[in-house]
């Protein structure tokens, strides 16, 4: 493995350690026979927030009330698999952190489309009066 990728997997690995990912290696995905640097729900999240991020530079808005939904998604798996009344897979762990890690960059992004606007209204107000 080279030594930029090397690099890269370790700031991912610490990155997720430090965010508070728990990296169990049963929670986690291989890939020829490594572990993913993150936990699968973690993993989710990322490309969540990396879909979120594109929506937001493409200027594609999801609203308040799916970005709460969507990560309600994610934190009724946990809640639910946190109490111990069912355990959860890989592969819907992967899912619903998609769907939280989405709906929190989302809603950020929602966030400082509102705020914009409102600091435009503000200086076009007092530029005017």
């Amino acid at each position: 493995m080279s030594g930029l990728r090397q690099s890269f997997l370790e700031f991912i690995r610490t990155v997720g350690n430090q965010s508070g990912c728990h990296q169990m290696p049963e929670r986690s995905f291989f890939y020829k026979g490594k572990q993913f640097p993150v936990c699968a729900r973690c993993t989710g999240v990322f490309f969540g927030h990396m879909t979120a991020i594109l929506l937001f530079l493409c200027r594609k808005e999801v609203s308040l009330p799916k970005c709460l939904f969507l990560m309600g998604i994610m934190g009724v798996d946990w809640g639910v698999q946190e109490t111990g009344f069912l355990e959860s897979t890989n592969p819907k762990r992967l899912v619903t952190g998609f769907c939280g890690g989405l709906g929190l960059f989302a809603f950020y992004g929602w966030l400082v489309h509102r705020l914009w606007n409102m600091a435009k209204k503000c200086f076009v107000y007092r530029k005017i009066g």
